[in-house]
């Protein structure tokens, strides 16, 4: 069948998708009916089976990003999916293929919330027939970033593979998150040894159960001590999601040219820096987003997390120390809501019936 077959082949049919036209509370998300899109040059549609929500999207819904650059936007970058039509330049053996989307609604109006979304065909990664959609919905943005953060620190590699990171320490800061799970399982896979902090007993499970080697809970005790007592070289590489919070902490346990790669600041409690003491360890600071990370890095992290997803290496639920939670598409405010208020875990979408 030609590309103008398939195209007269969809015309007339309807999708459901979830859109904000302005920027507001969960309420300014609507569920639609749309055209079926059509992939151009480069593209790929994919019909979505299951969409990742993050902390991302809620803040984007209420204007982190600034004014609306699209009249209608469709929310969350994450989702699993099969691809189902392929634009002009895509190989055509594509359709039908199982993939994992990222960064789908970076630039673009077209997110995961929606039964079929078009994406540039680099946003897509494959998806191992053995490996669920839920797993696909939960990398992205968590995966993507926690790789990120293990790979720019001065005296450790680039990309990730077994053994990559040997003899190196990673300290997951709230380990218990979708990020800091994310960091638990690749720098474990990489070979590293893994240390979280956590808030409590629960979370501290959550860790445990991701792969951390050691789990600290920096509300009791000598957090520093414990950690140097672990580490007694110190942490090589810090993933961080409250750096105002835990810079003290960081900086007590950090090894010499060890690297604080923050990707957050939880609390907003503002940073002071003590430059003498950050020169002498000669600390390197890498503060990162996805959105201005640039393609060559998002393109590493995709190889290396397609290749940790091929090893069994990413595994959720709450028995692998991510649980999820769920919710319909027409349920997508809710979905929101509950990651704007700390749910605990992995929220999703279930977009195909």
């Amino acid at each position: 069948m030609t590309a103008d077959e398939d195209k007269h082949k969809d015309e007339g049919r309807i999708m459901k998708a979830i859109i904000y036209r302005a920027n507001g509370g969960p309420e300014v998300l609507e569920l639609v009916e749309r055209d079926l899109p059509e992939p151009g040059p480069g593209e790929v549609r994919v019909r979505v089976a299951v969409s990742g929500v993050n902390p991302t999207d809620w803040k984007a819904r209420q204007g982190a990003n600034g004014s609306l650059a699209f009249p209608e936007y469709t929310p969350h970058h994450d989702a699993g999916g099969v691809i189902d039509a392929v634009g002009e330049g895509v190989d055509a053996g594509r359709v039908g293929q199982r993939v994992w989307l990222h960064m789908a609604a970076g630039g673009r109006p077209t997110g995961t919330a929606a039964e079929y979304t078009v994406v540039p065909v680099e946003r897509t990664a494959p998806l191992p027939d053995e490996v669920g959609f839920d797993v696909a919905a939960a990398l992205g943005v968590p995966a993507l970033t926690a790789h990120r953060a293990l790979t720019v620190a001065e005296d450790a590699p680039d990309r990730l593979s077994p053994g990559a990171l040997e003899g190196k320490v990673v300290l997951a800061a709230g380990g218990a998150g979708a990020v800091g799970h994310a960091v638990i399982q690749l720098a474990r896979w990489a070979g590293a040894t893994v240390i979280s902090t956590v808030s409590g007993p629960e979370k501290a499970r959550l860790a445990k159960a991701a792969g951390a080697h050691h789990v600290v809970n920096y509300r009791e005790g000598d957090p520093a001590a414990e950690i140097r007592a672990l580490a007694p070289n110190g942490v090589d590489i810090v993933a961080e999601v409250a750096l105002g919070a835990n810079l003290d902490l960081d900086l007590a346990v950090l090894a010499t040219r060890g690297t604080i790669a923050t990707y957050a600041n939880d609390g907003n409690k503002p940073v002071a820096l003590a430059v003498r003491q950050n020169m002498t360890l000669n600390t390197r600071f890498q503060f990162l987003v996805l959105y201005t990370v640039g393609p060559k890095a998002l393109a590493a992290g995709a190889e290396d997390v397609s290749a940790a997803l091929r090893d069994g290496a990413l595994p959720v639920g709450e028995e692998h120390g991510l649980p999820l939670h769920r919710f319909p598409l027409d349920r997508t405010a809710e979905a929101q809501r509950a990651v704007a208020e700390g749910a605990v875990g992995k929220v999703l979408v279930d977009v195909a019936p």
